[in-house]
């Protein structure tokens, strides 16, 4: 006659209070990789607002520095964009408020300086040209991240290094999108898209394009 052996009431109990235990930490593990995902995700909101509200301050203060008979108009503009990017701050969680400068702007190169010759240096060569304008479908600006600049109206863009009128290109090198837009203001960024030409490149939720093509095609 075969004996089956009987498991205890305590040992029951102890093996149900282990399996919840596994049961419970898996559950956590879970938990904390979505609160870190989800952390990452508003880290790159907050970066990307940061940023845009520094581009606009940039800006301002530069119209401060050296103003003209458009830059109160300009000002004006840009504070009303402030206070929206501030509004998008305050919903998505983000410290309101909080700036950042894009640090990436590669600076015009300096233009070498050069004298007029004297009467006995005329037949030597000729100084050396400045350096030329970018060709046509020549990237520029690299390195540089680009956020939005808040601004309404059809897709443009705004420059600190290209007159209005450039026509850039931009591509999101993460996912492959590419919008082509005129230059049409003074900014504090190499290339700022208002928000038209952003929503065209931009990923779902994210306000900065940390991989970018800028091209100048025009």
């Amino acid at each position: 006659m075969s004996r089956r052996r009987t498991v205890g009431t305590k040992k029951k109990l102890a093996l149900l209070v282990s399996a919840v235990a596994v049961a419970g930490g898996g559950a956590f593990a879970m938990a904390a990789t979505s609160n870190a995902a989800q952390t990452a995700a508003d880290s790159t909101v907050c970066q990307g607002l940061a940023t845009a509200l520094g581009n606009n301050q940039s800006f301002i203060a530069g119209q401060k520095a050296s103003p003209d008979a458009q830059s109160a108009a300009r000002i004006a503009n840009r504070e009303a964009v402030i206070a929206q990017i501030k509004v998008q701050q305050e919903a998505s969680g983000c410290v309101v408020g909080e700036s950042a400068q894009d640090s990436q702007v590669t600076p015009p190169a300096a233009q070498p300086v050069t004298q007029d010759p004297s009467p006995a240096q005329t037949a030597s060569p000729a100084a050396p040209a400045a350096p030329a304008a970018p060709a046509s479908g020549q990237q520029v600006c690299t390195g540089s991240t680009v956020t939005l600049s808040g601004e309404g109206g059809a897709p443009a863009a705004s420059s600190n290094q290209f007159p209005a009128g450039t026509t850039l290109r931009v591509t999101n090198l993460d996912n492959n999108k590419s919008t082509t837009v005129q230059v049409t203001s003074v900014s504090g960024s190499c290339a700022l898209l208002n928000n038209a030409a952003f929503e065209q490149v931009r990923e779902p939720g994210k306000f900065l394009i940390r991989r970018t093509l800028i091209e100048k095609v025009g």
